[in-house]
């Protein structure tokens, strides 16, 4: 039984459930369990669940799906696009713009949060700075 429901059996049950709620209680997993479904017929079910559920994501380790993948890619290259246009179209005497980092993916280390301490400093001085030319008398 545990062959069929893989190294996720609680993403697959989870994906069972929301693709075949006919099966009642428990999904085709306690219909299995109740003698109502063969093994053969629990298994065809895990084998066509669909590549965007709760399988595929724990198996993947991330929600990413193939539009994610293709918007990402979109992405860089139209700022690529965009800088080599802005770099061909300079003065020659300004600096050439550079290009920007690429765009996070799942597998990608993750960035380093802002300095939260600095910009919160850097809103309060501003505050002060505004507050004290209101105060002017």
């Amino acid at each position: 039984m545990l062959d069929v429901l893989g190294d996720y059996p609680e993403a697959v049950e989870a994906d069972l459930a929301h693709h075949y709620p006919g099966y009642g209680p428990g999904g085709p997993v306690a219909a299995f369990w109740r003698g109502e479904i063969t093994l053969r017929w629990l298994r065809v079910m895990v084998q066509g669940l669909p590549p965007d559920g709760a399988m595929a994501r724990a198996m993947a380790g991330h929600h990413w799906q193939h539009i994610d993948w293709a918007a990402a890619e979109t992405r860089d290259m139209v700022e690529r696009l965009f800088v080599a246009f802005c770099n061909a179209n300079r003065d020659p005497k300004s600096a050439a713009v550079p290009y920007p980092e690429r765009t996070w993916r799942p597998g990608d280390p993750m960035p380093e949060p802002a300095d939260e301490d600095a910009k919160r400093e850097q809103s309060r001085a501003a505050y002060e700075h505004i507050v004290s030319q209101v105060k002017r008398e």
